[in-house]
């Protein structure tokens, strides 16, 4: 393979619309073009790491049974209506109209298409377990398409779905995709953590993501040192059991905070620490408005919201609409004298508090010494707000620690959320029927190749992993016009691919300077110089990852690197 006859594309300049490593060097080093926002063409280096990242998918899933199925891209909208899954997607799901005006979508994931085929073709318990999986093209409309192929409108993906009899068995699909997905990232030569996650629009009762570790990664991890990780927006905001304001007065007071509408200039006008004010933040939940508390130093998270409330379309109420059913303006809300029907919810945390400072519903005035339960009811305690890091592990009680990374993984064990609400069922030894238990399982091969090198970079270009590496070996001609070395650069690569050994000669009439950038550019794992050492029968061998410089007679070169790739 002769670079001045192949399509990489390298560039100096860094581009502007980049934000992160890898969108930076995937652009930089030929790997992909933008064809229009959160869309990219794979150039042909780019590609050969995404073939070699679904050979080790393959080979991980058929190794523990799963079958290999192409399922088709455009979904006739009435599955999702089925599934009552369209309106969770919200704008994110493409949709489209054929010629005779029916809608259809272009798939974000194939849960209904699977169940549909477990529903036709699955009607006994003997022929479960089964495990069915793709490597297909996915489209998802971002709102704000991101990080180049990290957060895109098309991606690849392998998705995999499991039928199954009992809850047992699922579990056994589970662990077994669980240790294909360790081997997959390792065999990628990455470090990553398992950890537990939210199950969004997916659904399910339990999930694990798979974060490739990188410290500009968009998934923020919670851990401990006894091993327990957690997806920061799965986590749960835990605290030493201390109480929270003062010991409650016989009656609560009002004060007056002219224009005072965030929690620190409350709390700075009041003296007190923004912890010991709780935020009122009022929602509407499908046919009704619910008011939510949460203490002043910590954020609502919204994925908690919709678990909780078990609506993905909750949302915030404008101001007006607060002013309307309170009567007061934003900022000045509380659970005091709501009206009927508006029903309390409010953090675990919250249960702490001796007293609290809350909004009086009424233009520059709050509530001091208000108490739960006096003052005020309570419908339900639970986990709203965002966790963070020093916040307790649920395991052990030690305080967590953050790090960062991209999810390339997550597994879902769905129950029976599609086979109920698409009537999927099979029938048991004694002929009654059953909906299928499910699990699911995604991983993006695309944000594997950003991962990859968001984790593995240095300050000149990509240091490629050898398994996924587009090639493992460059010859770098030094001087092309130079017979000697010319003629050393083509017999060494001959040899190179008598023995199998994928390789790349730079045989381009460029300066030796541009070259060698190029060459730490792309991050091919070996690089043979065929040069000035050539005087003396040698070449010199460069490793990319340590970037030791070995001296070797011309003539064990082939031998050496074959040596090198085989360990």
């Amino acid at each position: 393979m002769r670079w001045s006859r192949s399509c990489i594309p390298t560039f100096k300049e860094n581009p502007a619309e980049a934000e992160i490593a890898s969108h930076r060097l995937m652009l930089r080093a030929g790997l992909i073009r933008k064809l229009t926002s959160g869309v990219y063409t794979f150039l042909p280096f780019g590609f050969k790491v995404i073939k070699k990242i679904e050979a080790i998918v393959r080979e991980e899933m058929d190794a523990i049974g799963c079958q290999e199925v192409l399922m088709p891209v455009l979904h006739p909208i009435e599955i999702y209506e089925e599934s009552g899954r369209l309106g969770s997607f919200g704008p994110e799901l493409f949709k489209l109209q054929d010629g005779r005006q029916r809608t259809f979508a272009l798939g974000p994931t194939h849960e209904e298409v699977i169940t549909m085929v477990a529903r036709d073709d699955m009607k006994s318990y003997r022929s479960l377990p089964q495990c069915l999986y793709q490597i297909l093209i996915k489209f998802r409309d971002e709102i704000r398409p991101r990080y180049g192929v990290v957060r895109a409108r098309e991606f690849i993906m392998k998705d995999a779905y499991s039928f199954h009899q009992s809850g047992e068995s699922l579990d056994e699909t589970y662990r077994a995709m669980e240790g294909a997905y360790r081997r997959i990232i390792e065999r990628c030569g990455l470090s990553f953590r398992m950890v537990e996650a939210e199950s969004g629009y997916i659904g399910g009762n339990e999930s694990h993501e798979f974060v490739v570790l990188a410290q500009s990664g968009e998934s923020t991890i919670l851990s401990c040192a006894c091993g327990y990780a957690v997806n920061v927006e799965r986590a749960a905001a835990l605290e030493p059991e201390t109480r929270t304001g003062e010991q409650a007065p016989a009656a609560y007071e009002r004060v007056r905070t002219p224009a005072m509408t965030t929690v620190e200039q409350v709390a700075g006008f009041l003296e007190v620490t923004p912890r010991e004010i709780v935020k009122t933040l009022l929602y509407r939940t499908r046919d009704r408005c619910v008011a939510v508390l949460v203490p002043g130093d910590r954020e609502v998270n919204e994925v908690k919201l919709i678990r909780v409330f078990d609506d993905p379309q909750v949302r915030f109420l404008q101001p007006e609409e607060i002013q309307s059913l309170t009567g007061g303006p934003v900022g000045f809300s509380g659970p005091v004298g709501l009206p009927a029907g508006i029903a309390v919810y409010a953090d675990n945390l919250v249960k702490r508090y001796g007293s609290m400072i809350v909004g009086a519903n009424e233009g520059e005035t709050h509530l001091r010494g208000v108490k739960a339960g006096r003052d005020f009811g309570v419908e339900r305690f639970d986990d709203f707000v965002w966790a963070r890091e020093g916040d307790l592990c649920p395991k052990c009680g030690i305080p967590t620690e953050k790090t960062n990374g991209l999810e390339v993984g997550h597994i879902f064990k769905l129950g029976t959320k599609y086979s109920q609400a698409m009537k999927a069922e099979f029938l048991d030894e004694k002929g009654q029927s059953h909906p299928f238990i499910m699990g699911c399982y995604g991983f993006g091969i695309s944000r594997m190749v950003a991962a990859a090198i968001e984790q593995l970079h240095d300050a000149d270009g990509i240091v490629w992993p050898l398994s996924i590496a587009p090639v493992p070996l460059l010859i770098l001609a030094v001087n092309m016009k130079d017979a000697d070395i010319r003629e050393a650069a083509c017999r060494l690569e001959a040899e190179c691919e008598k023995r199998g050994i994928e390789t790349l000669l730079d045989d381009r009439d460029l300066s030796p300077g541009s070259k060698f950038k190029d060459a730490d550019l792309v991050g091919i794992p070996f690089r043979l110089t065929v040069g000035k050492k050539l005087k003396e029968g040698k070449v010199e061998l460069f490793h990319r990852a340590s970037r030791q410089v070995e001296e070797i007679p011309l003539g064990e070169a082939a031998e050496r690197i074959a040596e090198l790739i085989g360990s």
